[in-house]
């Protein structure tokens, strides 16, 4: 059921990816965050209402505000990182750094995993390098690296934090870590004088959003079955998603090299489960 669970979360979250980028391509990338960290949350808010899910103020609810400032983090250093480098040398270097962090973690606090999942975690780690490695758009060389190197530790201890929420709440520490990035994603907004658009301006906003919200809540539960390690590195399969969402949707080409990590992620997989 955990490895089920992490792979419907990579699979929203590759979802929402595609549809933020998407929604990108008609408003600035900070306003299209602004408008799904707002989606997000009120999804979120909605759900722990349904659940019966209440707010207990404590270290486990601090976890959550630092997984809100964390994944805020991430998202800032990959953005600024995306505009300023190598696209080929940014995003792998922030989808291995946030699954790898996980994994550490996790043997530090829990121990070795079994030999298939550690071996099952190094093949998943060369896969998601080659699913995010898109096609360089400009000879930058290895420009932007630190910066994908910061992304990859905001998101790895976005998932390391969020697993540390109040005992049996899955939607209120969520809700809270969604509105904190909401609070820096307006933050941004002031510091580049961007406007504060409707979230009626971007329906694709709305949708990404809900996608990474719905990806998020996939991800706790599944960290519930699993080790964190085990749920954390099968969820940051989700690139493989926006590639397939791309190739299907848009038409965009998909490099050999993707195609071999995808292939790679789908053994790797296999190994986890095992």
């Amino acid at each position: 059921m955990g490895v089920i669970l992490a792979l419907c979360s990579a699979l929203v979250w590759g979802t929402g990816d595609f549809l933020g980028g998407r929604a990108s391509t008609r408003l600035d990338a900070y306003q299209v965050l602004g408008i799904s960290a707002l989606s997000g949350t009120v999804m979120l808010i909605v759900l722990a209402v349904l659940g019966g899910e209440s707010l207990v103020l404590g270290r486990a609810m601090a976890a959550a505000v630092a997984a809100g400032l964390s994944t805020a983090l991430g998202i800032a250093s990959l953005y600024r990182g995306l505009s300023v480098g190598n696209a080929a040398v940014v995003a792998p270097m922030a989808g291995v750094v946030a699954a790898l962090l996980p994994v550490v973690y996790t043997m530090l606090t829990q121990g070795m995993p079994g030999r298939l999942q550690a071996a099952g975690f190094v093949v998943a780690l060369v896969g998601i390098f080659l699913v995010a490695r898109a096609a360089p758009t400009a000879p930058k060389g290895r420009s932007g690296m630190g910066l994908g190197l910061l992304a990859g530790i905001g998101f790895g201890g976005f998932l390391i934090l969020i697993a540390h929420g109040p005992e049996g709440a899955v939607y209120v520490p969520l809700a809270v870590s969604r509105l904190v990035m909401l609070l820096v994603a307006i933050a941004l907004m002031g510091i580049r004088r961007l406007r504060v658009v409707s979230p009626v301006a971007s329906p694709m906003g709305i949708l990404a959003g809900l996608c990474d919200a719905g990806g998020t809540a996939f991800y706790v539960l599944a960290q519930q079955h699993v080790r964190l390690d085990v749920a954390a590195v099968l969820s940051s399969f989700y690139p493989a998603a926006t590639v397939a969402l791309a190739w299907l949707v848009t038409h965009e080409r998909v490099t050999a090299l993707q195609w071999l990590g995808a292939g790679i992620c789908a053994a790797a997989v296999a190994l986890i489960a095992a």
